[in-house]
């Protein structure tokens, strides 16, 4: 299939754009399982399907699949319902034979009716939550795993009760040291990288890692008081020997094929993941400079195959995840290969090198993730609004309060009715 491989003509641009992704994917897959109640592992098998998979069958140029924080609440009630996971597994398979459907009967033109205002709302709220969920981790407040974007959790606590929370407790002195060197650093060299030499290569997060990794060692040597412990840094799944990794993978139970359960799991997996994945390539489309429009049926046929081959060997079901993707226009990604590389890299940094990624602190990949967010929420973006009049302000507004608010998928429904009504 000579035509599924990207050109290789890009790589200087890919290559840098591949690691700064994947480094922003990693704690999110984890964040995502754990939130879903699925093993950890099955979120970094979903990490390397949605990019090495996925990437090689979309066409859309700059977006970036994964384990999506919009189905944690709906993988979560359809794990605790099903008699095993190995039967959740079979329900993720059906799900890709189902997007395979809809992308034949070419259900991808519906993304075409969504307004451009509620699609920026969408962007710019996701930034907001970005922001406001990852305060608590920068100060090593790490009770409330990476990956969750609701407002509310099932114990009632919320995204701004969660911050008071944080910082009315006692913080941990190492995290916010690391995550406010972690966030000058990022802001400079946005301004200070250069525009030619070997350093206009260097990722900033790449740095932010070595910052935070070697300095809490330097922490533990000078002031072992706010060195970080194990709660505060990345847990990645380990084994012991290469011989081992094999058996973190876990298969479906294809006698659940059967059950109703599983059928009507399924359903409603594939209508979400591909709502998801239709609107977040839709977004990418807006953010790409060269203004590249992605074949939205076929996106659907590219989530479809990854879904089945993530459901086949363990994995959580993927969608199209707009905080990588953002992250991967953000690092001046230029082709699919930065997708296909990112997948490559958590394949091969769990394979190869699990223990030097539980060295990484959650707050350094906080600093990393806050960038992000303010890049997707910038105050230029409510200026432009603004000045385009209220039929394209009053949407966007309002679809960003009620993504902040709710969820990603009920603020999109709340931002849809207002954008028509006033279309």
């Amino acid at each position: 299939m000579p035509t599924l491989i990207p050109k290789l003509t890009t790589w200087r641009a890919d290559l840098p754009a591949s690691i700064v992704v994947a480094l922003v994917a990693l704690p999110l897959c984890l964040g995502v399982a754990l939130a879903s109640g699925a093993p950890l592992f099955a979120g970094i098998i979903s990490g390397i399907v949605g990019g090495i998979a996925v990437g090689l069958f979309s066409k859309s140029p700059l977006s970036v699949s994964g384990p999506a924080a919009g189905l944690t609440v709906i993988v979560l009630t359809a794990i605790e319902s099903m008699p095993s996971y190995q039967m959740f597994l079979m329900a993720v398979v059906l799900a890709g034979v189902l997007q395979i459907c809809f992308s034949l009967t070419r259900a991808g033109i519906l993304s075409e009716f969504v307004p451009s205002s509620v699609i920026t709302g969408m962007l710019a709220a996701i930034g907001l939550i970005l922001i406001l969920k990852q305060i608590p981790h920068a100060v090593g407040f790490d009770r409330e795993a990476e990956g969750i974007f609701e407002f509310s959790t099932a114990n009632g606590i919320n995204t701004f009760s969660r911050i008071l929370e944080s910082l009315s407790a006692a913080v941990t002195p190492g995290a916010i040291l690391i995550a406010s060197v972690s966030l000058a650093f990022l802001f400079w060299w946005d301004g200070a990288k250069p525009k030619n030499g070997p350093l206009r290569f260097v990722p900033g997060p790449l740095v932010v890692v070595l910052i935070g990794i070697f300095g809490n060692m330097l922490l533990g040597a000078v002031k072992p008081e706010w060195h970080l412990k194990a709660t505060h840094l990345v847990q990645v799944p380990v084994t012991q020997t290469l011989s081992q990794f094999p058996s973190l993978f876990t298969f479906p139970d294809f006698s659940g094929i059967t059950m109703g359960i599983v059928w009507s799991s399924a359903v409603t997996l594939a209508i979400v993941a591909s709502l998801e994945s239709l609107l977040s390539v839709k977004a990418v489309d807006e953010l790409d400079p060269k203004r590249r429009v992605t074949n939205k049926n076929h996106e659907l046929l590219a989530q479809g195959g990854g879904n089945i081959i993530s459901g086949l060997i363990g994995g959580l079901p993927v969608t199209s995840v707009i905080v990588r993707s953002s992250a991967n226009v953000d690092a001046n990604a230029a082709s699919k290969m930065s997708t296909i590389l990112h997948g490559t890299w958590l394949l091969l940094s769990v394979l190869l090198v699990p223990t030097l990624l539980n060295l990484i602190p959650l707050s350094a990949l906080a600093a990393v993730l806050i960038q992000t967010g303010y890049k997707l929420t910038k105050p230029e973006l409510f200026t432009k609004r603004w000045k385009q009049g209220m039929t394209q302000f009053v949407p966007f507004v309002v679809t960003i309060l009620a993504i902040l608010f709710t969820d990603l998928l009920k603020g999109i429904v709340v931002g849809l009715v207002v954008g028509f009504v006033f279309v």
